[in-house]
């Protein structure tokens, strides 16, 4: 064996013990005096509540007093302090019609790095054992898990921008149902609860739960305006805005709706253009990369070559 092998070797090795004794380390009492919080917390517990007390003070069952929170919530809550914007995550994730917390993303973000971080290293081993390791090689497991973490927030991008555009194409249809209702004498909030209970799409969902805070004591400018900060369409927002004026106004809400529908529609031809032209662009680059070389070579070759004949 190289002493290249002997080294990978070494490293897998060392590793490893080191894991073996950090988790030891992790899961053995604190050595330290208690402090006095801890101390004193038994005997105002009946004047406190337990939930208004510090976590981790209160004694739990166990072979062994473990730390407050395991070593993956550590790692867990380290990686969301460092990466940060847990309200812009919040946003993402609530456009993307994920239910789930900022954190919980993070811990999954994070255990897809781990396991890239895993994935690099056994390449390394296996290219060390192999006999092919190079030094850019011992980067390798940084940059698989960097790839395995962004791959995750690309994703998450990536359902983002498919769901708001399905909202955006959802919502001039949904505004003019509700203009039809409102038009055959039913209440607003009438028609909401219609158009929830019989629609099928991204936009109905979100009625449904503009629904169910309104039954459940919200008042209905208050569910509106948080599914518009929820979401921030700019066409849905100028919607619900126009919408709450005209609720608190007394405004007919049917000519707003059909207004409003309107101004959805063209903003859909506007972004229908747009797209269409950067299209034509990406037309272009097979055609000036692809076809016109070729045409050109096609042109130029055969005469290359009577001329190399002595033909011409």
């Amino acid at each position: 064996m190289s002493g290249v092998t002997d080294a990978a070797m070494a490293i897998l090795l060392g590793g490893l013990l080191a894991a073996g004794i950090l988790c030891i380390f992790a899961a053995a009492p604190r050595w330290r005096a208690a402090s006095l919080t801890t101390r004193i917390a038994p005997y105002v517990r009946d004047v406190v509540d337990d939930a208004a007390l510090p976590s981790g003070i209160l004694p739990r069952a166990g072979v062994l007093p473990l730390l407050p929170g395991n070593g993956w919530e550590r790692l867990k809550n380290m990686f969301v302090r460092g990466l940060g914007g847990s309200d812009a995550l919040a946003q993402r994730l609530a456009q993307a019609g994920i239910d789930e917390a900022p954190a919980s993303f993070r811990a999954r973000q994070l255990a897809w790095a781990m396991a890239g971080l895993g994935v690099g290293c056994v390449l390394v081993v296996i290219l060390a054992l192999s006999g092919r390791m190079t030094p850019p090689a011992a980067v390798l497991p940084i940059l698989v898990a960097a790839a395995g973490a962004i791959i995750v927030d690309i994703l998450l991008s990536a359902r983002v921008k498919a769901r708001m555009g399905r909202l955006s194409d959802e919502l001039p249809t949904t505004l003019e149902f509700l203009a039809l209702c409102l038009s055959a004498g039913e209440g607003f909030f009438d028609a909401l609860r219609r158009v929830a209970s019989i629609g099928s799409g991204e936009l109905t969902q979100e009625l449904r739960q503009v629904v169910l805070a309104v039954g459940t004591g919200s008042s209905l400018a208050d569910a509106l305006g948080e599914m518009a900060a929820r979401l921030r369409l700019p066409g849905l927002s100028r919607a619900v805005d126009q919408v709450i004026a005209a609720l608190e106004h007394g405004a007919p809400l049917a000519g707003v709706l059909h207004s409003q529908a309107a101004d959805a529609r063209e903003d859909a031809k506007r972004v229908l253009i747009e797209q269409a032209g950067r299209r034509e662009i990406y037309m272009m680059l097979p055609l000036v990369f692809l076809i016109l070389p070729l045409s050109v070579l096609f042109a130029v070759f055969p005469g290359l070559f009577i001329l190399r004949l002595g033909l011409g």
